[in-house]
């Protein structure tokens, strides 16, 4: 998570329904049932149990998720995590020991960004008519 941001905590015996907006980064250790959009990240620990959409930065998932989540960077599901639903994200990890149910979709514009950043290796362009590696005598 990131550090220069507030960190909001649901705890492990709270439960919510409704919609959530933070501008910082939340931790739910509790139940969520509805929205979730956060401007930094978003962390479900292992006793979670959360029926929502997620909107973030960034989404670990380490307890019970269900509903879609929409990241512009990473989403982990880490160890004893589950995800039933989509996920949308730059960046997708799946650890061991954790289940995923559901489509992953890259988001085609970080994909496009990331391929215009790698230069394309340059490839000798043939004249039409002649084969590649057959030079023609100059008169």
């Amino acid at each position: 998570m990131a550090d220069d941001r507030e960190v909001t905590i649901l705890g492990q015996g709270a439960s919510l329904e409704g919609n959530i907006v933070s501008a910082g980064s939340l931790r739910i250790d509790g139940q969520i049932k509805g929205q979730i959009n956060a401007d930094g990240d978003v962390a479900l620990s292992p006793q979670s149990q959360v029926d929502a959409d997620i909107k973030a930065e960034n989404c670990t998932v380490a307890g019970k998720f269900k509903g879609n989540i929409t990241v512009k960077g990473s989403a982990e599901l880490t160890r004893g995590g589950r995800v039933d639903g989509n996920i949308t994200c730059k960046t997708l990890i799946v650890q061991e020991g954790a289940i995923f149910q559901g489509q992953s979709i890259m988001d085609q514009q970080a994909a496009q960004a990331s391929q215009q950043s790698v230069p394309a290796q340059a490839k000798p362009v043939t004249p039409a008519g002649e084969k590649p590696g057959q030079e023609k005598a100059k008169v």
